[in-house]
């Protein structure tokens, strides 16, 4: 039965899904890991995680903004590529 259910999803949710995960392992990696190696104290830690999240937060924002902006003016770019 798991085969059948697994035979209907598309490869294009396992590509997004590798995707996510490489952009939240570099995230753990380069973002968050020497932001609580650089601090000693727990409390400082805790607050550097937290800004981290910021961090996450602010880039996630980002990508949805420039996606949508693709998105909308897909035409418009797409013309100005070709010299329309």
């Amino acid at each position: 039965m798991t085969v059948y259910a697994l035979a209907r999803i598309g490869h294009q949710y396992f590509l997004w899904g590798a995707a996510g995960l490489i952009c939240l392992v570099t995230f753990v990696v380069l973002i968050l890991n020497p932001a609580l190696s650089a601090h000693g104290r727990i409390w400082e830690k805790a607050a550097a995680g937290f800004m981290a999240l910021f961090v996450l937060a602010a880039l996630v924002m980002g990508g949805i903004v420039i996606g949508l902006a693709v998105v909308y003016y897909y035409n418009d770019i797409v013309n100005f590529i070709h010299g329309k």
